[in-house]
């Protein structure tokens, strides 16, 4: 059972996890131990609320197959077990990153005593600039 919330949760059935050979660096054990762990989450087949279903299906994340289903590979540790922690966790972090309602952002602009502020000491340093020059006589 993955706990996502106090009222949320996925069972272990709905996950698929199955282990591959990772890739990169071993030397000869990572030809043939399969430590790396690869995640399948399908989300319109899952039991979470239509809301969760629907953050997750509108999100632009290249984890997400345009079917729906999630796939997460884990593999940056050397046991299995480690891997398969590590892939449940993040599938846990999409799901919660998801559930956060981010504020909309208001447009602002600066006041009309910071502009003046702005454009006072850019004429202050436009006249200690212009008296650099050449004295005329």
């Amino acid at each position: 059972m993955l706990r996502i919330s106090n009222n949320v949760s996925i069972p272990d059935d709905e996950i698929e996890l199955s282990a591959i050979r990772a890739q990169g660096a071993g030397g000869q054990n990572v030809n043939k131990v399969s430590s790396a762990i690869h995640l399948r989450f399908d989300i319109n087949a899952s039991s979470l609320p239509d809301f969760y279903k629907q953050r997750l299906l509108t999100l632009k994340d290249s984890r997400i197959t345009k079917q729906g289903i999630v796939v997460i590979k884990a593999q940056n540790f050397r046991t299995q077990e480690k891997n398969k922690t590590d892939a449940l966790e993040r599938l846990q972090a999409l799901i919660k990153d998801v559930s956060a309602i981010k504020k909309t952002r208001r447009a602002t602009k600066p006041s009309k005593v910071s502009r003046r502020r702005r454009m006072d000491t850019k004429t202050k340093r436009g006249k200690t600039k212009a008296l650099r020059g050449r004295v005329k006589e």
